[in-house]
Parts: structure tokens; sequence; C-alpha cells
């Protein structure tokens, strides 16, 4: 029953190392994709992290607030052109809108 069972060790014993090579290799070149010893060494120093996501969380802050200024500035400049056009009914609405826009910010 144990002969049956019994896998040839002399191939595998042979091809074993290899095979433990190249997987050790495999996980070698994933963990230095991943950047794990990079991302260790942050963890061992907590005030380099802090600092590093504060200044990521200013980054962020202020591409939200630059953004949407801008898409803003774009929809009041399209809503100005769609006045112009007089369409009747949505005409007066938009100027209201524009003019209340302008109102807060000081330039009516």
């Amino acid at each position: 029953m144990d002969n049956k069972n019994r896998v040839h060790t002399s191939k595998t014993n042979e091809q074993q190392p290899e095979f433990v090579a190249k997987q050790l290799e495999r996980l070698v070149n994933r963990l230095e994709a991943m950047r794990i010893a990079d991302y260790m060494e942050m963890l061992e120093r907590p005030a380099r992290l802090i600092f590093t996501n504060f200044v990521a969380g200013i980054a962020r802050g202020l591409g939200i607030a630059i953004g949407a200024s801008l898409v803003f500035a774009l929809l009041l400049a399209f809503l100005k052109q769609l006045i112009m056009l007089n369409i009747p009914g949505i005409g007066g609405f938009i100027a209201d809108i524009v003019r209340f826009v302008e109102t807060k910010n000081g330039t009516f």
C-alpha cells in the first residue's frame, strides 16, 4: 500500500532546490515591487509618517479647492452665455442665479 502512494523521491529531490530558489526569487521580486522595506522604514519613524500624511492632506485639500473653483467658474461662464441666448423662461431664472453668485462674491 505504501508503494502506491510513494512519490519518486530521486527526481523531486533533484528539482526541489531549483523550485524553492525560483519561488524565493519570485517572492523577493514581489516584495521589492511592493516596496515593503520602504513601508516598514516609514512605520518605524512615526514622525515622518505623520509629516508625510500631513503634506498629502494639504495637497489634496488644495487640489480640491482649485478644482472646485475652476469648475464653478466654468459653470458660471456657461450660465452667462446661456443668458445671452435669451431663452424664454430659462434666461430670467439663470440671470437671477448669476446675479446672486456675483453679489455674494462682491463682483457685481
